[in-house]
């Protein structure tokens, strides 16, 4: 039996595997990819931290601007916690070897980390390497544990924790290259699977995988998520794709405007507020662009190389010379595991959740930008050694293995059964009903619809599954589980966003469009066949 199991090799499950092995644990990273492929690499602007090095800033900013973003829909102590912890984790990054892009400012050090302003943000706060930020802390992160001989199970797809009286001892995970179903025994386990923004499939800013593995996960073991309704959704994704262009390109001078070349909004005011205007062009008939013609060619290739090449691979457009087209998509998931100040999970002993899959109260109503980067370092490192001292409580003992005899029974049911029903086409379904439907303006007749919808799509669940028979290899049946999770998670949205009659940061509800304290200051909890708290 090891310490600490980490579901997930992202830069959460990254930073928490580094913590817990500082602490002497026996660690071990499952991921269902390999780790550079995690979601983190995708976070391209940047990583907030009141540095000061680019204008006056203090911790304290930081705190008020990611409260007012949240819209008040948050845990002061653990946003003041994060905020607080930004500097001494931008420092760490950099003993690692973060390539930070850098201030030629006679200083040394961390006093030298270039910032650039990101929407919602009082000042230049978000420390960047260029436009590849996430990628770079991930990779750091990944040769940091590989010289620290942290062991790694990767292509392994996560079936299902493995509960002993309200305690986790483990988890079974399907081997994707051979097949096998296997069973991991831990002490503690550390759930790091990121969010769930591929259910609107086709209009995401996530890789397919991003369906919400870890969270469904958690909901079947007997814990609970909360505020699954807020999902964020970016202003600006290529219009044909759907590919992210970094906030950073606002925050270095880009404009927004519609098809008569009018400026709309304030491009640097919060994710919400930005894409509601957007959405509101439209509804007129307008189309909206991405202009950063201004910035020349010489600042976009020094500051923004790989928005660039994303807009003329994608989008066949020279953002030097020509307007970007986009729109807005799903991109972040505010919602997710509902976890307890150490990062427990409330319902399971020994589980803790951290990142995108969890919901540690910072995020609230609205994420600010620059603060995905700052969360999965900060309480990586949290829960990292938090399920540490949880596992030395813990003395080694037998598991059963009944979820494991179980899944694969499950297994091999799905492939002695013959389906009629594509869920591929379902799952194309599905996206287009949640973005349409549960997308950035909402009401609660066509939410109403979109549970309909969604409840037809359920009962047709059993004449799904994969059509290839194969044991190894077989991306088909991943496919099909993950889409599996998705129908899981689908209903806990819907429900929350109905029970929320008010519009609050993400979550703007037509008939409700005011904020009301007094009544919906608070987390919606959500059960598995329970009722919504």
């Amino acid at each position: 039996m090891i310490d600490i199991l980490i579901i997930g090799s992202g830069g959460a499950g990254l930073t928490a595997a580094l913590a817990a092995k500082d602490t002497e644990a026996s660690v071990t990273v499952v991921g269902k990819t390999y780790p550079t492929n995690s979601q983190t690499s995708m976070a391209q602007g940047g990583m907030n931290a009141a540095l000061g090095n680019v204008g006056k800033d203090q911790v304290s900013s930081h705190i008020a601007d990611t409260i007012k973003s949240a819209r008040g829909l948050c845990d002061e102590k653990m946003v003041q916690k994060m905020c607080s912890d930004a500097p001494q984790s931008i420092q760490w990054l950099e003993s690692i070897g973060v390539p930070f892009s850098r201030l030629d400012n006679g200083r040394s050090g961390k006093d030298t980390i270039a910032q650039r302003q990101m929407g919602g943000a009082s000042a230049k706060r978000a420390c960047y390497a260029q436009d590849y930020t996430g990628l770079k802390i991930l990779h750091t992160l990944y040769d940091t544990c590989l010289k620290n001989n942290i062991d790694f199970l990767d292509e392994h797809y996560l079936l299902n924790l493995i509960i002993q009286d309200k305690m986790v001892t483990g988890a079974t995970f399907l081997d994707i290259r051979t097949g096998e179903v296997k069973q991991v025994n831990a002490k503690s386990v550390i759930i790091a699977t990121g969010g769930y923004g591929s259910l609107y499939h086709g209009y995401t800013t996530n890789a397919y995988g991003s369906t919400g593995d870890g969270v469904a996960a958690v909901l079947r073991a007997g814990g609970a998520v909360s505020d699954m309704e807020f999902v964020q959704f970016h202003p600006t994704a290529l219009k044909g794709s759907s590919i992210l262009i970094s906030e950073s390109a606002r925050g270095e001078g880009g404009y927004l405007v519609n098809t008569k070349g009018e400026r709309f909004v304030d491009e640097l005011k919060p994710r919400d507020v930005v894409a509601r205007a957007i959405f509101t062009e439209f509804q007129k008939g307008q189309e909206v662009f991405l202009d950063v013609r201004h910035l020349g060619e010489e600042k976009l290739m020094e500051l923004l190389p790989q928005e660039v090449e994303l807009c003329k691979l994608h989008e066949h457009v020279d953002p030097a010379t020509e307007l970007i087209p986009i729109k807005p998509v799903a991109h972040y998931s505010m919602g997710g595991i509902d976890v307890d100040n150490t990062l427990e999970v409330n319902g399971i002993k020994g589980c803790f959740a951290v990142g995108e899959c969890s919901n540690a109260k910072v995020h609230g109503a609205n994420r600010l930008g620059g603060n995905s980067l700052l969360e999965i370092t900060a309480f990586g490192k949290v829960a990292g050694e938090n399920a540490s001292n949880h596992a030395k409580s813990i003395v080694p003992h037998e598991t059963n293995n009944h979820q494991l005899q179980q899944d694969k029974h499950y297994l091999e049911n799905l492939y002695a059964k013959d389906h009629t029903i594509n869920f591929y086409e379902k799952r194309e379904s599905l996206g287009k009903i949640f973005y349409e439907k549960v997308g950035i303006v909402r009401d609660n007749a066509q939410l109403l619809e979109a549970m309909e919808t969604l409840n037809v799509i359920g009962a047709s669940h059993r004449d799904m599954g994969p059509a290839d028979k194969s044991p190894t290899n077989n991306t088909n049946l991943i496919d099909f589980l993950e889409f599996s999770n998705v129908l899981q998670l689908a209903p806990t949205i819907i429900s929350a966003a109905l029970t929320r009659d008010e519009s609050r940061g993400a979550h703007f509800k037509i008939g409700f469009e005011s904020l009301d304290d007094e009544k919906f200051k608070m987390h919606i909890v959500s059960h598995l066949d329970k009722d919504i708290e």
